[in-house]
C-alpha cells in the first residue's frame, strides 16, 4: 500500500471521524432543549387543565351557592350540565377534552388535590392542587387577594 493511498484511508476516516463526532455534539445539545420544551408543554397542559376545573367549580358555586365538598360532585355536575360541558370543551380546543379526565393530572392521570374551607363561617374558598407539582389554585387561607388565583400568575 502506498503513501497516497495511506494518506486518503486516513482522510476518510478521519472525516467520517468528524462527522459522528459533530453529531454527538449536536444530539447533547439539543437532546437536553428538547426535554425541557416537552417537561414546559407539559406544564402548560396541566394549568390550563387546572382553570378548566376551576371554571366548572366557579359554575358549581354560582349554581349551588357553594362549592362541592368532591370533585366526584363536581364530576357529576360536569355530566349532568351539558352547556358546561360544551363551554369547557370549547375552552380546551388546545387540548383533548373528556369530562371523565377532566379532574386528572394530564402528567400522570393522578387526580387533582382539592379541598375546601371546613370553617362555614368564612368566605366560601376551595384549593385545587396539581400532585405532581407545586402548582395551585385558590387557597385555605383568608387571603382574598389569592382567592381564585393561580399560584403561577
Amino acid at each position: 500500500m502506498s503513501s497516497d493511498q495511506k494518506r486518503v484511508i486516513l482522510q476518510v476516516v478521519l472525516g467520517i471521524v468528524i462527522v459522528v463526532l459533530a453529531y454527538v455534539l449536536y444530539v447533547s445539545i439539543t437532546a437536553p432543549y428538547e426535554q425541557i420544551r416537552a417537561e414546559q408543554r407539559m406544564t402548560e397542559r396541566v394549568r390550563a387543565r387546572m382553570r378548566l376545573v376551576s371554571d366548572a367549580l366557579i359554575s358549581y358555586r354560582d349554581q349551588q351557592g357553594r362549592f362541592p365538598n368532591t370533585l366526584d360532585s363536581l364530576r357529576t355536575f360536569v355530566a349532568q350540565n351539558q352547556q358546561l360541558r360544551n363551554n369547557l370543551s370549547s375552552e380546551a380546543e388546545t387540548q383533548d377534552f373528556a369530562p371523565d379526565s377532566l379532574l386528572q393530572s394530564p402528567r400522570t392521570g393522578e387526580p387533582f388535590q382539592y379541598e375546601t374551607s371546613p370553617d362555614s363561617a368564612r368566605v366560601d374558598i376551595y384549593r385545587l392542587r396539581d400532585p405532581d407539582s407545586q402548582d395551585q389554585i385558590g387557597t385555605l387561607d383568608l387571603d382574598v387577594t389569592r382567592v381564585n388565583a393561580a399560584n403561577w400568575e
